[in-house]
């Protein structure tokens, strides 16, 4: 028997309201703790970028303003 049989005689309210309830009941915190963890990976790799440009900025602005006076 295949799930789209079972979901054949059921009310729309059962496969669209029901059936995703329970599936958030019974995984939320795993799909909470996923997004987490994504959205926090996200983060780190945009504030590693952040960090690394400001870096190069910083380091071709300095290199910029001695390489005149040539004491390297």
């Amino acid at each position: 028997m295949a799930v789209r049989e079972i979901f054949a005689g059921m009310p729309w309210w059962v496969k669209w309201v029901a059936v995703p309830v329970i599936a958030l009941v019974l995984f939320g915190g795993m799909i909470a703790s996923v997004v987490g963890f994504v959205i926090g990976l996200l983060f780190k790799v945009l504030l590693f970028v952040a960090l690394v440009g400001g870096l190069i900025f910083v380091v071709r602005k300095f290199m910029s303003s001695s390489g005149s006076r040539g004491d390297w």
